[in-house]
């Protein structure tokens, strides 16, 4: 069976995965699932800066129409694209989702996962499933609802409206939008920024962010307690100090 990703970079730094099915629209089956699953195991084991892309006109249109069809209770109990996408927010370093074409369905969904969405001037975000007799049941029904607002998430989710590329920047949804030519120089251009920083410091803020409001602010005083503590705080302030002298 062909492999369901393909790795596009891999370094010290960050991996970049490509989403690549192609012939069925990138279409989300049980063996990209199995290989995301994979992806994140490598990456809670060595923290690096995850990229997620499509292939050329399509982020990922949903899961597989065919697989979903014949999918029964006991699967839709086990969670099989929302267990996965939980996994990828929770990433120790920074997901970015660079999104050209449709996202749609699950596809969508795991965008949302992402903790940066980047467009492509050609992109589509949508969540089709009530119209096929199901739910978005990924992650879409509380996830699309923080980032773009209650009102806008329904029409989404009931009335099967699309947000192509300026009503998601407009919406929040996405952070920018770039030629898609110049699609995936942007998203290695934001992890190059990352990457910049120091990578605990960057880890320990992402978990204070994820974490639920009433953890805060004890949450962030431990956090912080273990960086004053670390080697880098002293080296980086240490430089950032040396360069400010006369």
């Amino acid at each position: 069976m062909a492999a369901a990703l393909r790795r596009v970079d891999d370094r010290a730094d960050r991996l970049h995965v490509r989403l690549d099915r192609p012939e069925v629209r990138n279409a989300i089956d049980r063996a990209m699932v199995d290989e995301l699953h994979e992806v994140c195991a490598e990456l809670e084991a060595w923290p690096r800066i995850l990229v997620l892309s499509g292939t050329e006109r399509v982020f990922a249109a949903g899961a597989d129409i065919a697989e979903l069809r014949e999918r029964g209770r006991d699967d839709a109990l086990a969670g099989i694209n929302s267990r996965l996408f939980v996994r990828i927010a929770a990433l120790p370093m920074p997901v970015i989702a660079a999104v050209d074409g449709w996202a749609l369905g699950g596809g969508a969904e795991l965008a949302y996962a992402a903790d940066f969405r980047l467009a492509g001037e050609n992109a589509r975000f949508g969540q089709p499933e009530v119209g096929l007799g199901i739910m978005a049941a990924a992650g879409a029904t509380w996830r699309l609802r923080e980032l773009v607002g209650e009102t806008l998430a329904l029409e989404i989710l009931l009335a099967g409206r699309v947000l192509d590329a300026a009503e998601a920047l407009a919406a929040g949804l996405v952070s920018a939008v770039h030629a898609s030519s110049d699609l995936l120089k942007a998203a290695d251009a934001l992890a190059d920024r990352i990457a910049e920083q120091d990578p605990t410091a960057v880890r320990f803020t992402k978990r204070a962010f994820r974490a639920p409001r009433a953890a805060h602010p004890e949450v962030d005083d431990l956090a912080q307690s273990v960086l004053f503590e670390s080697p880098a705080k002293h080296e980086r302030m240490t430089a950032f100090l040396d360069r400010r002298k006369p």
